[in-house]
């Protein structure tokens, strides 16, 4: 890899280190990432536009470095991979007060619209329904997965139904804004991860918000109160909480390391300290309670007894 990064990017780098999903080296001190684009190819003008956008408000995101030949995408044995430069302190933390200022910045138009992501229940629904024809096909050994899978297609099954009643039930207002947000958002919340460009798309600002609350839970903090701050700091319609509650019973969690161990890029022990956290994990979404103070959000008994 080191002499392909080297021939498209005219570059003399004596050393490049080499992760499960990227490659990193260093120029003048400055680690630069080699990453697999793992998303559309339609989607990186849009991507490009909302980083120029965001740089305009003073906001440093990675940039991204065009090879040689003035692409993007640079493709090496039929993979397509992109060259990123960290701006800043890769390891400075943004907390939920700085997630919910970022959200604001830009909101859906259409040169944005094919980030856009507002079919929460179809794509949950058809990323179940692989997972069960993967674990009948793929997972017979795999007894962590088998013992514990179907806990967590219930919880999943349990979100899309609120997301469709939602959406059967009432209809956005102009407080449901579709803004900037990411595919994912980890605990601690990193500047590597969360000024990468790759990560941006556009969906309800809840789906940031929702991403770091089930981060933070899983790396044992207090995410009730960090809740109760997202709730006093917006002024949420019951539309936005209720798909706030639906993302916290989905258990992105649970399917991202499953899918990781899939791909054998982890181990199934990896999932033990989250199966591990599942009694607390139920209490943590008597949550409802608390958005219940600001709107009459629908119940699910099973979790509320």
């Amino acid at each position: 890899m080191k002499d392909s990064i080297n021939f498209y990017y005219n570059l003399n780098i004596a050393e490049v280190e080499s992760f499960t999903n990227y490659y990193r080296f260093k120029i003048n001190n400055v680690y630069f990432f080699f990453v697999p684009l793992k998303r559309n190819t339609t989607e990186i003008n849009d991507i490009l536009t909302i980083s120029k956008e965001l740089k305009l408000h003073g906001i440093n995101v990675h940039d991204i470095i065009y090879n040689k030949y003035g692409h993007i995408i640079t493709n090496i044995y039929n993979n397509n991979y992109i060259l990123l430069k960290p701006i800043g302190n890769i390891y400075e933390e943004y907390n939920l007060e700085d997630i919910m200022k970022l959200n604001s910045y830009l909101t859906l138009v259409p040169s944005k619209n094919k980030l856009y992501r507002n079919s929460w229940a179809k794509l949950w629904s058809d990323k179940l329904d692989y997972f069960e024809y993967q674990i009948h096909e793929l997972g017979k050994d795999k007894k962590i997965i088998l013992s514990s899978f179907s806990y967590y297609l219930g919880l999943g099954e349990n979100a899309i139904s609120y997301v469709n009643s939602t959406t059967s039930k009432y209809t956005p207002s102009i407080y449901d804004k579709v803004t900037l947000a990411h595919r994912r958002i980890s605990y601690p919340n990193y500047k590597l991860n969360y000024y990468n460009p790759l990560s941006f798309i556009m969906d309800l600002e809840v789906r940031d918000i929702a991403s770091f609350l089930k981060s933070a839970f899983i790396a044992g903090e207090d995410s009730l109160n960090y809740l109760k701050i997202a709730l006093k700091l917006n002024h949420f319609s019951i539309y936005s909480l209720q798909m706030l509650y639906a993302r916290l019973i989905y258990p992105t969690y649970y399917f991202d390391i499953y899918e990781s161990i899939m791909n054998k890029n982890s181990d199934e022990e990896s999932l033990i300290p989250i199966i591990d956290k599942a009694g607390d994990y139920e209490n943590f979404l008597k949550a409802y309670y608390e958005i219940a103070r600001y709107a009459p959000i629908e119940r699910i008994e099973w979790i509320l007894k």
